[in-house]
């Protein structure tokens, strides 16, 4: 389970929660009786076919594409939608199924400007906070940095559902360093953390209701500044790393480019969206079209 700082009672959730965790565990349980690479596939197919279309994720990523792709022909932002959804499910079941996700890691070697740095910063017992978002696989990265002796925890917000979250934050937690939920006690737990000289991971890609309207993609998307705001005051390296899905749907290449300069953390969060946006325009199958990102700005 993941690390906390107290023990939190086991969650019980609503009826309808305990039918979507059921019907959840059967699902992955039977996947994950499959040989790892059928097993992703299969996943990837059933979510792109079945569970994608019935959770609404098809329709919300076709009108995100919409929003911000509206020169795209349909034919295109449809096909793009069959991708987003093929990497959803591979990803899920991939971060279920870690340790063959990290053995089938285990020949990457990480490239970009970031690595010199990130040794350094190991050697000098400075901080890290990696930034990066729901892209190709985020957990992919911290695999392979942990094969090579880093210690990496990070911070997430727990999902709606207790009883689903309990589950697959323990297969996060599982991979390296200790993991917070967003929240007072989890933050002040990160926060500990970082304080110390340990390196995590935020995942800044989420719509912050109390963060600061940032161009994302050519539209205004409230983003959180926790990431700079640590950096700042712990004078944490602020580096941007990617999991890039290959081809194969299998294989991955790990980049960490180069660190953000800190400066504002407004000028921060903007300079680490470009990264994001870069990688996006480049592969938006990789993308989580389905998360609610560009949500009504409160005035």
């Amino acid at each position: 389970m993941p690390e906390r700082s107290d023990t939190p009672a086991a969650p019980q959730g609503s009826l309808a929660d305990r039918a979507v965790d059921l019907g959840l565990r059967g699902l992955i349980g039977s996947v994950m009786a499959l040989p790892y690479d059928r097993r992703v596939a299969a996943m990837g197919t059933l979510t792109r076919n079945v569970l994608g279309p019935l959770a609404g994720y098809r329709r919300r990523a076709l009108a995100n594409l919409a929003r911000i792709h509206a020169d795209w022909p349909e034919d295109r932002r449809r096909a793009v939608t069959r991708e987003v959804l093929d990497n959803v499910g591979r990803t899920l079941i991939e971060n279920y199924s870690w340790r063959e996700f990290g053995d089938r890691l285990a020949t990457v070697t990480p490239t970009g400007g970031g690595l010199p740095h990130l040794a350094e910063a190991r050697a000098q017992g400075r901080p890290v906070i990696f930034v990066t978002g729901h892209f190709g696989n985020h957990e992919a990265p911290r695999q392979v940095l942990t094969r090579l002796g880093y210690r990496i925890g990070g911070l997430y917000r727990e999902m709606d559902n207790a009883l689903v979250n309990a589950h697959y934050a323990a297969t996060m937690a599982e991979v390296s360093g200790p993991i917070f939920p967003k929240g007072r006690r989890g933050t002040l737990g990160f926060v500990r953390h970082i304080a110390g000289g340990g390196m995590a991971t935020i995942l800044f890609d989420l719509h912050a209701y109390d963060g600061v309207a940032i161009p994302f993609l050519g539209r205004p998307a409230m983003t959180a500044t926790t990431a700079a705001d640590l950096a700042l005051r712990y004078d944490a390296l602020l580096l941007p790393y990617w999991g890039i899905r290959q081809p194969d749907g299998l294989g991955f290449e790990i980049a960490l480019e180069d660190p953000i300069v800190h400066g504002t953390p407004i000028a921060m969060m903007e300079e680490a969206t470009r990264r994001l946006e870069a990688r996006v325009n480049a592969h938006p199958g990789q993308w989580f079209w389905v998360h609610r990102r560009w949500k009504r700005i409160r005035t």
